[in-house]
């Protein structure tokens, strides 16, 4: 095995172990595309609940799509991380009925910082909403160390 095969392994055990508590994503109807080490696309329908008093997409749904697939391309390397900072640019509306697809990709990481781009689109392939976070490392991880004896 190739040491990327194995770090894309890690990411995608490391987004198992996420998902299997992540209420959020699942209540909101996200499915998880791929995952590799500093990647990941996640997708959501637009419900008639996720829109707002102009029948557009809320933003606050968009963005949290983006967040959660921010989430899993930059908890990869089975080192907790979490967002320092988040910002988003909305480009066009969604609408009830569309699936929105986001896609999140490593820019930089060093040390316990990361910076991730996230697009989200439609099923157009139209651009909806871009998306920057910034993460930081935490104390915990996803999954033991294969050196730790079971306790």
């Amino acid at each position: 095995m190739t040491k990327e095969h194995d770090a894309d392994k890690l990411a995608r055990a490391c987004a198992e172990s996420m998902w299997a508590n992540d209420s959020a994503s699942k209540g909101l109807g996200m499915a998880i595309e791929e995952v590799r080490l500093g990647y990941a696309r996640l997708s959501m329908p637009i419900r008639a609940d996720m829109t707002n008093g102009q029948k557009i997409a809320h933003g606050g749904f968009i963005f949290t799509l983006a967040d959660s697939a921010f989430a899993f391309a930059c908890n990869g390397r089975n080192q907790f991380t979490v967002a320092q900072h988040c910002a988003v640019t909305f480009l066009a509306p969604g609408f009830e009925g569309d699936v929105m697809t986001a896609t999140a990709q490593e820019r930089h990481f060093a040390g316990r910082s990361g910076i991730y781009d996230v697009t989200v689109t439609n099923q157009k392939s139209e651009t909806i909403a871009e998306f920057r976070g910034h993460s930081r490392t935490v104390k915990g991880q996803h999954l033991p160390d294969p050196e730790t004896p079971d306790a």
